[in-house]
């Protein structure tokens, strides 16, 4: 059974920064493209960023330059480094396999003063 958990979310001051991590089981991580997404209150699921199994990354514009997606691969985690938050970071966030589909808890981040 796929399992993710994800950790690492808070209450940020603008400009702030959080590390979300998101722990796997069930599948073969190391061979697996994994995503981070979110959702913000009263708003559709958003894509954030992608890391496939050879490392090659990719992030939304809204995150271009300020969030980092990484692996562990040894740790079977995923990690989202999230610098210079904004409120309109503020949201869930959900690790996912490749589909982009949320199967854990996902964790609050809020971006507040």
């Amino acid at each position: 059974e796929v399992q993710l958990v994800e950790s690492g979310g808070g209450l940020v001051q603008p400009g702030g920064s959080l590390r979300l991590s998101c722990v796997a089981s069930g599948f073969i991580f190391s061979y697996s493209t994994m995503s981070w997404v979110r959702q913000a209150p009263g708003k559709r699921l958003e894509w954030v960023s992608t890391i496939t199994s050879g490392g090659t990354t990719s992030h939304a514009d809204s995150v271009k330059g300020r969030f980092t997606i990484s692996r562990d691969n040894a740790k079977n985690t995923l990690y989202l480094q999230m610098n210079k938050l904004n409120p309109e970071d503020t949201a869930v966030y959900y690790c996912t396999l490749g589909d982009n589909t949320p199967r854990g808890q996902g964790t609050q981040v809020t971006v507040s003063s």
